[in-house]
């Protein structure tokens, strides 16, 4: 049956909606540009929206008779400060990614090349022994060079991120001055250019582990000496870590969460494509039903630009109550369009009926089960949003409760934080399980990819929503460190507490995600790799089961000791620059920025590279001495064990870290009871928010990138597993 999307409309719409997604956001990118960063002086406008976004359009810093000119002019020095620790390490960092990829795309052209001794000739399909598949050199060169043009992408997606952030950064502070509101507009608009402009994972892996590592290693080194033990705010210029820190919520949060969220979109693009390429879609050449997972992805560019303009031009920020509630709606209005969006794509690109292969077979599938397989993975990964918040928002009682903990010390903190994080699994799993019930029972293996995609298909919305973070992070380390109205720190720590929740409902989107594709590309790699049934019974594939399992906590004690050696680095450092530096604690002296930069940057690029080892070799060890079978157990014992820890680590870093800014904030009744900043129980919740920031910014995001590259490297490696793998069970 035909569709109703021609080819011809087909071949128009995707780049189309490729190229509308790109313009909006160089229009955002405008429109925060005309915040000025430079030393012109502000007249106070006039007319009719004077007041608007609830609050007076003249300068807070003109009302208190401050010079204008310096506020301006410090920002721009932090900003120009931040920007240059962020690219430097980046560029180092992308030195040794770069050796990596060279080194790698090597052994991927000589495994699978060898598969068939380099063979010229064309091989029997793995799914149809009666059509012949390209020959292995061509497999190996296409293979080569996909790694390469993927690496180098998932590097320029967070290298665009980062600056786009530190581009933001100090035009959010300078807006703060006029309102919270106005804030929160250039906050959002321009996480908005990241998630439009990105619209490759073993360079996720480092970026994250990388960026972790780096933002981890300054954050507790500035709160342990600066907090505990000199008792001085957050972001105090005077701390000599303080720049290091903000340099690290862009090279982390930013470049790391960009790499990441790209990485996911693409996997499950592309195992969506390659189980319909083998389908009814590809066998009879049906060019638009083919290109559905692309047809979705399009579709969610257009809802994603509508939904932006509900935050930025639609409806406007009154007071600081109504950030959270802004950012929860762009969830449920994305959400909302993107379900009638997808009923459309699946209504005018599929047949009516079509078949799906099934290991081994075609199965039946009809067009209205296919939208339902996209929109359970689009619902769930919503409902694992609002789960993320309400376990990780101080406005719900579990981060109050761990706040209220902290009167008794830091080890009930610790205690009622990790019951969290184990509590906060519960709902998401079993989101994730219905998720591929359904999508496996109606599509098999293209449903569940088609899941993930529709998971992701809002990433626009999404990573627009977790950049804002970062970027409002930042504005309220820029006014801290250039001596603004303590009205201003106020707002942006507002914008700052509900950056920390949507930074939580990010991590959360990825760890989802990230599942069902890993799930989606496992059934590949079985499919590919010729193995009929993974029976854990069976000894070789139950001891790649636990060893799998175990490759997650063994990963995470890297990454977590790599974060606690890169920190006590800084903690010397800080603590001799506090001892040695006359005047610094007065603030008479400057502290030595570049040194604390210096050392995140050179712990972070050494320590990043045994943890990515690690995940590395595994799939290529465990394949060639321990065949396929063994791999698959590996692949599914990760699978399972990481979906688990990866949630627990960022809620619970997430909910300690919000339970410090409740205590900060002293909104409430109860919260005036635990603070003020300096108290015990504040204190003792800022011991809980350090131990917390390895596992929600480096730990944690890490785990969902291990299980989807060792799967996505198993199915590349395939071939030369299934033909040469196994060695030391063929020689015992």
């Amino acid at each position: 049956m035909a569709v109703l999307l021609s080819t011809l409309a087909t071949e128009i719409v995707i780049p189309v909606a490729a190229v509308i997604g790109i313009v909006f956001s160089l229009v955002q990118w405008f429109i925060v540009s005309r915040v000025k960063v430079t030393l012109e002086r502000h007249a106070p406008p006039a007319g009719p929206n004077s007041k608007k976004n609830g609050f007076n359009d003249y300068l807070i810093e003109e009302e208190e008779g401050l010079n204008d000119q310096n506020v301006v002019a410090k920002c721009a020095e932090i900003q120009n400060a931040i920007s240059e620790g962020a690219t430097s390490f980046l560029f180092t960092e992308y030195q040794y990614v770069g050796v990596f990829m060279v080194v790698f795309a090597i052994l991927i052209f000589l495994f699978l090349g060898s598969v068939e001794g380099f063979s010229t000739k064309s091989q029997p399909c793995t799914y149809d022994a009666q059509r012949t598949c390209k020959p292995a050199l061509a497999t190996a060169i296409f293979s080569t060079v996909a790694f390469v043009l993927g690496g180098v992408t998932s590097i320029l997606s967070g290298f665009l991120g980062m600056k786009i952030a530190t581009y933001a950064n100090a035009r959010t502070t300078l807006e703060a001055r006029k309102g919270v509101g106005k804030a929160f507009i250039v906050a959002f608009r321009s996480g908005a250019v990241m998630g439009f402009l990105l619209a490759a994972n073993a360079m996720a892996l480092f970026g994250r582990v990388g960026g972790g590592i780096y933002t981890k290693a300054a954050d507790v080194g500035a709160d342990l000496v600066g907090k505990v033990e000199r008792n001085i705010p957050e972001d105090d210029p005077r701390n000599p870590a303080v720049i290091a820190d903000n340099v690290g919520d862009n090279v982390g949060d930013i470049a790391g969460m960009g790499s990441d969220l790209f990485g996911s979109y693409a996997e499950s693009s592309c195992a969506a494509l390659v189980v319909a390429s083998i389908s009814s879609f590809g066998i009879n050449h049906e060019f638009t039903s083919m290109l559905y997972p692309l047809l979705i992805s399009s579709m969610g560019i257009l809802i994603c630009l509508i939904t932006t303009l509900f935050a930025t031009d639609f409806f406007e920020i009154k007071a600081v109550k109504e950030i959270e509630p802004a950012l929860k709606k762009q969830l449920i209005i994305s959400t909302v369009l993107m379900t009638v969006g997808i009923a459309i794509i699946s209504w005018i690109a599929l047949p009516s009926s079509f078949t799906i292969y099934n290991f081994g077979v075609q199965k039946v599938v009809k067009n209205w089960q296919l939208f339902l397989c996209v929109s359970v993975g689009l619902w769930a990964g919503l409902i694992i949003g609002f789960v993320t918040e309400y376990y990780t928002s101080n406005t719900y009682s579990p981060v109050q409760d761990v706040a209220d903990s902290c009167r008794t010390g830091a080890a009930t903190n610790v205690i009622f934080g990790l019951a969290l994080g184990y509590k906060s699994v519960i709902i998401p799993i079993f989101a994730i399980a219905v998720s591929i019930f359904v999508s496996f029972s109606f599509a098999a293996m293209y449903g569940i990819a088609v899941a993930a995609l529709g998971m992701l298909s809002t990433i626009a919305t999404g990573l627009a929503i977790d950049a804002y973070g970062p970027i409002s992070d930042n504005a309220g380390g820029i006014a801290e460190m250039a001596g603004m109205s303590h009205r201003i720190r106020e707002r942006t720590d507002a914008l700052d507490a509900a950056g920390n929740t949507t930074a939580a409902i990010g991590k959360g989107f990825a760890i989802g995600s990230a599942a069902l594709v890993s799930l989606a590309l496992f059934g590949a790699f079985v499919s590919r790799a010729a193995i009929s049934t993974v029976d854990v019974l069976t000894p070789k594939v139950f001891i790649g089961l636990i060893v799998g399992a175990m490759i997650l906590p063994w990963f995470s004690a890297m990454t977590m000791k790599s974060v606690g050696s890169a920190a006590l680095k800084m903690v010397e450092e800080v603590r001799r620059q506090f001892n040695t530096i006359p005047g610094l604690m007065e603030g008479t002296a400057k502290p030595d920025y570049a040194t604390c930069v210096k050392i995140s940057t050179d712990a972070s690029i050494k320590e990043m590279i045994p943890p990515g080892a690690l995940v590395i070799l595994t799939p290529l060890i465990v394949g060639t001495l321990f065949g396929v079978e063994t791999l698959s157990g590996v692949l599914a014992g990760s699978l399972v064990s990481g979906v688990q820890v990866a949630i627990s680590a960022s809620n619970t870093g997430g909910a300690w870290d919000n339970a410090k800014k409740y205590i900060e904030a002293g909104a409430s009744e109860h919260a005036r009871t635990l603070g003020p900043k300096g108290s015990d129980p504040h204190k003792a919740a800022v011991i809980g928010d350090t131990i917390g920031d390895p596992l929600k910014d480096t730990s944690g995001p890490s785990l969902n990138i291990l299980i989807k590259l060792m799967a996505v490297e198993s199915l590349v490696f395939a071939p030369f597993f299934a033909t040469h793998g196994g060695l030391l069970f063929k020689i015992f």
